[in-house]
């Protein structure tokens, strides 16, 4: 038997296999929605692009009540956790449902809001119950334990990304007439398998936290972490919300988003057992720097970027790609062991983490696209040159100077290298 056998028969024992698979459920309900959703809502129902912000950053200031609480109720679930994540997981693969597949009975903007309410709150008691999970479950796996969970954890993250990301672009290039209703009913039926395979996990120990979210504040760390867990997913909620954008009208070549989110995804998952044995080696905080180099190195070349520059793009969605495995694999991580060492944190630490990692997609979303309308945007195809340009500074500048600020914030974080 060979050694990568022999570690995927270890795995499977412990069963992190597990966490790939809720992981990559959970996934496709987040970071695609805005990839997908706003598109959607304005070409099918004509719900201008500010409004859809709007929406958006008001559901997210909700979630600034509403996450710390749902990190409190997760942490008292006890022995109804099993059935409370599991009918909660099957009530988000439904509201993707209703989102993209129910012709919209009430007034379109309202059934947007109602959809996202539900799908949002979903999504984000799962995260926080998932995340609190992983802590206790990594201290049972020994040496390196929860650096090896993150990455089994954040694989398959990335992979329910990039399928939720480009499976509609594929299904729309199949000749389908409703990529999106395909995409919802299938991402339902995956949503009912991970909770069934996912059921053995919750029977677990899972620490009660008996730190308040102020008090959790009061760790320099812990609060420097979340600064950089702040800026450094904004740079992805900017290019998330403005990809198909991006793609189709900069670059020229709508048909091209799904093999280039493609490329971008795969590349980090990819990626992502890389970066995780080098940190092992090199120590995650300094290998996570490396990755944020590379994420800026690669993605300012997208300023200098035209129509017809799809295979260059290609080149900037590889190198980027597999930054964002980094990011994806090894932040989590830092901030898991961080939350394991400050005495009394658990799910409220990770509600914490969940705002601030939304948040920065509702920032985006509530910044750039309410600018890119005003600067006179239009999808009919005749942009002038100076939105064209609008659209490349808020795609490719914005990001880079977010992510320069994460970088030097992690630089200054006083954390452990190994």
């Amino acid at each position: 038997m060979s050694a990568v056998e022999t570690q995927l028969e270890s795995a499977t024992d412990r069963g992190l296999h597990r966490y790939t698979i809720y992981g990559a459920v959970l996934a496709g309900a987040g970071l695609p929605i805005y990839i997908h959703a706003p598109k959607f809502f304005n070409e099918s129902y004509g719900i201008s692009l500010t409004a859809i912000a709007g929406v958006l950053v008001l559901l997210r200031m909700f979630d600034f009540i509403q996450d710390p609480l749902l990190g409190w109720v997760a942490d008292r679930l006890g022995r109804a956790r099993g059935v409370v994540a599991a009918t909660i997981t099957v009530i988000l693969g439904a509201s993707m449902v209703a989102l993209f597949a129910v012709p919209a009975p009430i007034e379109p903007l309202w059934w947007f809001v109602l959809c996202l309410a539900v799908l949002f709150t979903s999504f984000s008691f799962l995260w926080i119950l998932f995340y609190a999970r992983g802590i206790a479950k990594g201290e049972t796996l020994g040496a390196n334990g929860p650096l090896r969970l993150a990455a089994w954890r954040e694989f398959g993250t990335l992979l329910g990304i990039c399928l939720a990301s480009i499976v509609p672009s594929l299904l729309m290039m199949s000749g389908l007439a409703d990529p999106l209703v395909a995409f919802s009913i299938g991402f339902f039926a995956a949503a009912v398998v991970a909770a069934i395979v996912m059921a053995p996990e919750w029977a677990g120990r899972l620490d009660v936290s008996e730190t308040g979210t102020w008090q959790l504040l009061r760790d320099k760390i812990l609060r420097q972490l979340l600064v950089v867990g702040l800026f450094n997913a904004a740079p992805v909620a900017v290019s998330a919300s403005l990809f198909l954008f991006y793609v189709e009208y900069r670059l020229g070549d709508a048909a091209a988003a799904g093999p280039l989110l493609l490329v971008f995804f795969v590349a980090a998952a990819a990626t992502a057992p890389f970066w995780s044995r080098m940190a092992e080696s090199r120590g995650t905080k300094e290998t996570l720097i490396l990755g944020m180099v590379l994420a800026i190195v690669s993605f300012s070349f997208a300023i200098f970027l035209g129509d017809g520059d799809v295979w260059i793009f290609a080149l900037i969605c590889l190198a980027s790609g597999a930054a964002l495995g980094a990011d994806m694999t090894l932040l989590p991580a830092l901030f898991s062991r961080r939350v394991d060492q400050v005495k009394g944190a658990g799910g409220q630490a990770f509600g914490l983490w969940n705002f601030c990692s939304k948040l920065t997609l509702a920032v985006a979303a509530a910044t750039v696209l309410p600018l890119l309308d005003a600067a006179g945007f239009t999808n009919e195809g005749n942009n002038p040159p100076e939105v064209l340009m609008t659209l490349t500074v808020l795609y490719a500048v914005v990001p880079s100077g977010l992510k320069v600020i994460a970088l030097c914030v992690l630089y200054w974080t006083p954390i452990e290298e190994r």
